[in-house]
């Protein structure tokens, strides 16, 4: 079986977007070579599925999508080669296609859709960033597992990974602390 995790940046107060520009300007500062090498190739290597509610699908594929292999440092073009061959999962009540190669538009009944996807056999299933899908996927228990990289930032409002009330346990299966900052943790549901 297989299981299903929420891939984010946070700052330390908790946010996961700004709801501003971009939503994720404030991660610039640490985001750093060391820290990009370190996801691709630790953090994100059993990920055989990205998923994206429509907010960061839209970002991701107007970025990524536009990406030719020749294009930025040799970590991007690594990135860009793995994410455009990568089979993607958008979820949108409002999206009338998906135009990203390999992905799939769901707008149905979450669970029936990502217990059927987590029954067969592949690698890991990612949600990226998509806080509000990530908050939904939560209340369904869905989410097998959080790796998350927290940035030395506060913003103060903005749209948290986690809502009001929300409770799970979690157990730490790893962390590691980056020279720019950031802090990589890795939790299991309890």
């Amino acid at each position: 079986m297989r299981k299903m995790v929420a891939f984010e940046h946070l700052t330390v107060d908790g946010f996961a977007s700004s709801g501003q520009g971009i939503g994720i300007e404030w991660t610039f500062r640490a985001y750093s070579d060391e820290l990009a090498a370190y996801a691709q190739d630790h953090i994100q290597a059993d990920f055989d599925m990205a998923v994206y509610g429509r907010e960061t699908y839209l970002g991701m594929y107007g970025y990524w999508g536009a990406k030719d292999a020749g294009d930025g440092s040799e970590q991007e073009r690594k990135h860009a080669t793995w994410v455009n061959a990568l089979d993607k999962v958008v979820v949108s009540t409002t999206l009338e296609s998906a135009d990203w190669n390999n992905t799939r538009l769901v707008k149905g009944d979450l669970t029936k859709v990502f217990t059927e996807l987590k029954e067969q056999e592949g690698g890991t299933i990612a949600v990226y960033a998509s806080p509000k899908l990530v908050q939904s996927l939560v209340d369904l228990e869905l989410i097998d597992e959080y790796r998350l990289v927290i940035h030395p930032v506060v913003i103060g409002s903005g749209t948290p990974l986690f809502k009001e009330k929300s409770a799970l346990e979690l157990d730490l299966l790893e962390s590691k602390a980056f020279a720019s900052g950031a802090v990589y943790v890795r939790y299991q549901v309890g």
